[in-house]
């Protein structure tokens, strides 16, 4: 137990810049707070104790603003940054050195027994606001991007963007966790691969019209705005204008 505590406040000196002293950590820090009061919890569901747990999980929700499940398994060096807002439900497992940012919910989608919350695998980084739901499993290294909705299972070593999430592969690349900048936007790319296409279709109308007009000397009718990748407003919104 004290080996897990001990990583539980290294991993914060880590991967937080703004840690600066361990009497800061431990009394301005409410993830760590949370985890702490958590594994207390956690100890005395395991028991079977009963009231208590939830009980002391209520009153760590109160102080922190992070809801813990006492049946929750949370593996060491586990961070949860600023942490409002976060939700981790009954079922929840959540490996080693996981990093979840304020706002996350790893919950339910109905009213099932047993198995029904998300399950981390190691290194896995959750961006704020996110929402894992049901029985998924996320493997190892993942990265979820801010505001991401994730309804299915995720492969290990890549990135989940998107509502709902989609995955985006990332193979052989490695990203430190706060990099929130490099993740992927699939959207963007989708419309990329469709104005390509647009314009390849584009030049092959102009130029059965310029053999129409050659051949039957009729007069070509009146051309559109065409959509070109240099146009303003296009590459505006493929380049995240006003992000």
């Amino acid at each position: 137990m004290l080996s897990v505590l001990k990583a539980d406040f290294q991993i914060i000196f880590e991967r937080d810049p703004a840690a600066r002293n361990w009497l800061e950590v431990l009394f301005c820090y409410p993830g760590l707070q949370a985890i702490v009061l958590h594994r207390f919890s956690h100890w005395l569901w395991r028991l079977g104790l009963p009231f208590v747990p939830r009980a002391l999980s209520h009153l760590a929700r109160f102080l922190t603003g992070i809801e813990i499940h006492p049946g929750a398994t949370i593996g060491k060096g586990v961070f949860i940054d600023h942490g409002m807002g976060v939700v981790i439900g009954e079922t929840a497992v959540v490996g080693n050195y996981c990093l979840i940012y304020q706002g996350v919910t790893l919950g339910g989608t109905g009213k099932e027994t047993g198995k029904r919350h998300p399950t981390l695998g190691e290194n896995v980084v959750v961006g704020a606001g996110a929402k894992i739901l049901g029985n998924l499993t996320i493997g190892d290294n993942v990265r979820i991007g801010a505001g991401s909705v994730v309804l299915r299972d995720v492969p290990s070593d890549c990135t989940v963007v998107g509502i709902p999430g989609r995955v985006v592969y990332r193979a052989g690349a490695k990203i430190a966790p706060l990099e929130h900048g490099q993740l992927p936007d699939s959207e963007a790319e989708a419309i990329r691969y469709l104005l390509d296409r647009i314009e390849l279709l584009e030049k092959q109308v102009q130029a059965l019209q310029n053999q129409q007009q050659e051949q039957e000397k009729v007069p070509v009718l009146v051309q559109g705005r065409n959509c070109r990748l240099s146009d303003r407003a296009i590459e505006e919104f493929l380049n995240g204008s006003g992000i």
